[in-house]
């Protein structure tokens, strides 16, 4: 979700008169219930909006206040550790909280057992039919009687590749081609090692961080650090050891970049030809539309190795202490409605988790020029009709930080793979408890 954009944070109504009506009824409803609690719908007021990074909001935003001419929208924002726990201390004083407060899907199953001090979103015209049970089931009350958050988008997963970099070291560069050579991550190592092999290009490794590699290969597994009743089970779980020593065996190979995503370096080596693979959960793209190659580079998108899978996403929830509640209410489904999610695929690349949109023409049949024209639409839309959730905790993001910052330890020289497990697995007991 861990991401540290809303992956976020995340396709269109077939005809246009239905998005017109719509839309229509959705500024309608707003425009009904769009005071706070105990105020006038017409009071001149300020809605507080608290993220953790990049939403893609700032358009959305203008076009509501226009809509809404009483209301005007301020955004907040956290770094993604700093965010989460400053809800969890409003939360408990009672007091503190925006009007509208995001939650990663990492982080969501530890604001469960609070599900009481948010708004009820079945309250207030949301049916929970509008996304798939499990992008609805974090975001409920055990007894699922309340639904706290709205989903944003979601990180349906693909391959992001340089097509260029390909060519040069003999590899193929169709997109078709590229899946069908890279059909699971073993095979996606064994051709980083041929690219290392073979490329002209030196200072081109095949990834960029191990830490984004792992996240994206534990993603797929059916049980991550959790199992279904809530118990953490990194230490015994295959699945997670096997997806370390995958990752931590590349990097010995040299085949990482070693840049931290959602840093300058990161931003650099993108733009510069440092890597020629990115696991690319859809809100990355938002990454690769901010900071476009410099070199003349392609870059192109296939179908992620293995099928599947989903890393990332984020929710809206409205704390019952915050100063307007009823319209905040109304923004949150605003902004998480059909039309709006819509608008943010296309033009930011945050694929929706409204599950209406995957079969929209608009949405599945949608290329995308800053990928060579890729069909972007099918291929997020596919790996979220493949995609089989796996069981969430309330520690899960810093579960995911701890074995991260293990393989950055491998990438730097500091540890072997076995040390380096070791070291994670002793994070993951504090972390715990």
């Amino acid at each position: 979700m861990s991401s540290a954009h809303p992956g976020r944070r995340a396709p269109f109504l077939a005809a246009a008169t239905a998005l017109a009506a719509a839309t229509a009824l959705t500024l309608a409803g707003c425009s009904s219930s769009g005071g706070s609690a105990g105020d006038d719908a017409d009071a001149k007021i300020t809605l507080t909006v608290n993220l953790f990074s990049e939403f893609g909001y700032a358009d959305l935003y203008k076009q509501y206040e226009q809509a809404h001419p009483n209301i005007t929208i301020k955004e907040n924002r956290a770094d993604l550790g700093a965010h989460h726990q400053n809800l969890q201390a409003h939360l408990l004083a009672g007091s503190g909280t925006a009007d509208i407060e995001a939650i990663e899907i990492g982080q969501v199953a530890g604001f469960q057992p609070q599900a009481s001090k948010f708004v009820n979103f079945l309250d207030n015209g949301v049916s929970k039919d509008q996304w798939v049970p499990s992008k609805t089931a974090p975001a409920s009350s055990a007894d699922g009687k309340t639904l706290f958050g709205v989903g944003t988008d979601m990180g349906g997963m693909a391959l992001c590749y340089r097509s260029d970099l390909f060519k040069a070291a003999g590899l193929p560069t169709e997109r078709d081609q590229v899946s069908a050579l890279l059909t699971d991550w073993p095979a996606y190592v064994a051709a980083g090692k041929e690219f290392l092999a073979k490329s002209p290009n030196k200072g081109a490794k095949w990834f960029d961080s191990a830490g984004n590699l792992f996240s994206a290969v534990v993603a797929q597994a059916p049980t991550g650090f959790y199992d279904e009743s809530g118990k953490v089970v990194v230490t015994e779980n295959t699945a997670v050891r096997s997806a370390f020593d995958l990752v931590a065996g590349a990097v010995k190979e040299g085949q990482s970049a070693g840049i931290q995503a959602f840093t300058p370096a990161w931003d650099t080596g993108f733009q510069k030809s440092q890597f020629a693979t990115v696991a690319c959960p859809a809100w990355m793209s938002y990454e690769f539309k901010a900071n476009p190659p410099v070199d003349g580079g392609t870059w192109d998108i296939a179908r992620i190795p293995g099928g599947g899978g989903n890393w990332g996403g984020s929710y809206l929830t409205v704390p019952k202490s915050g100063k307007h509640t009823k319209a905040a209410v109304e923004l949150a489904k605003w902004l998480t409605a059909p039309e709006q999610e819509a608008w943010l695929f296309k033009n930011k690349g945050y694929f929706p988790s409204d599950q209406a949109l995957w079969s929209q023409p608009d949405i599945a049949n949608y290329t995308d020029p800053l990928f060579n024209n890729a069909p972007t639409g099918k291929i997020f839309s596919q790996s979220a009709k493949d995609l089989k959730p796996q069981p969430l905790g309330a520690h899960g993001a810093e579960i995911g930080t701890a074995l991260g910052n293990a393989l950055t330890s491998i990438e730097q020289g500091k540890a072997d793979g076995d040390t380096a497990w070791k070291k994670a697995l002793a994070d993951v007991a504090n972390i715990t408890g």
